[in-house]
């Protein structure tokens, strides 16, 4: 892989000033951009590339600086009794949509800034990226998930056992059913984001948008947050939810925890089949 362009090139001018932008491009012809071809299900080659593994690394790093950030602000909203005297449920929202902005940011030109098993596994669907670096990326991100929240617990054992750890549930007051519901249609929004955001097919015609990625990645995750803490405290990221069950271990914690799977899965599954098969028609396009 190494020297075949895999890291991501943000922010290059590819045109003249006269290249038109947004909806005036539009009715250029398709010259400018080809589909790039599907991603093998699996390229030995990448096991020999160091990039390879400093994308996984990068991985890591970023999801373990996410569940650090996150499940302190969660804690710290959790122990006081007047939510009026914390950040309160918009602080969570920020820390979360706030961090994945910064952390998308920074790795972006390294792994593509996923963070997110759900992310990962969209992307692989719609062949963006291979079954080799998919299943690395999403062993990295569970455990930089939880090396994040043990180090909360390491310094904060006893106030994490108390206040829950962060770990995912379905609140009281909502079924397993309508938990599956929330989580599912919180990653669509967010992965169906990521792909838009991300859409090369846009990045050939407006210059801009490769800039401003991480900003309507990082604003899904904050108008989610916002709508979903209520119901199940928001999982939409697998190994988010994994770190904190599995640091936390309590049974409350495992009871619904299949919902954080398979409904961000469902629901990057959905995302990825919407935005390739409705909105790109990419296997209707003539050869």
């Amino acid at each position: 892989m190494e020297g075949k362009d895999e890291d991501v090139r943000v922010g290059a001018n590819r045109y003249t000033e006269k290249q038109p932008i947004g909806t005036a491009a539009q009715t250029q012809d398709s010259k400018d951009y080809k589909e790039p071809p599907p991603a093998p299900l699996f390229e030995a080659g990448e096991l020999t590339s160091w990039s390879f593994y400093r994308a996984g690394i990068a991985e890591f790093v970023a999801t373990f600086l996410f569940l650090y950030i996150t499940v302190l602000t969660v804690m710290g909203v959790a122990k006081s009794p007047s939510k009026c005297s914390t950040v309160g449920v918009q602080g969570i929202a920020w820390s979360f949509g706030g961090m994945i902005f910064a952390l998308v940011y920074c790795t972006a030109g390294i792994s593509g800034g996923h963070i997110n098993p759900a992310v990962t596994f969209g992307l692989f669907l719609a062949r963006k990226l291979s079954m080799t670096r998919a299943v690395f990326y999403i062993i990295m991100q569970c455990l930089g998930a939880i090396c994040g929240a043990a180090v909360v617990k390491g310094y904060q054992s006893n106030q994490f056992e108390r206040l829950g750890g962060g770990a995912n549930t379905v609140n009281n007051g909502y079924s397993k059913g309508a938990g599956l519901g929330t989580e599912i249609v919180g990653t669509f929004v967010l992965v169906y984001t990521v792909f838009s955001a991300t859409d090369a097919k846009r990045n050939a015609r407006d210059s801009h948008v490769p800039i401003l990625a991480p900003l309507p990645i990082g604003l899904a995750v904050f108008l989610v947050h916002l709508a979903t803490i209520p119901v199940t405290g928001t999982g939409i990221n697998p190994a988010r939810s994994l770190g904190a069950a599995l640091v936390y271990n309590k049974d409350q914690a495992w009871d619904d925890h299949w919902i954080f799977w398979v409904g961000p899965f469902i629901g990057a599954a959905l995302a990825a089949w919407y935005h390739q098969i409705v909105i790109r028609a990419i296997p209707f396009k003539s050869k």
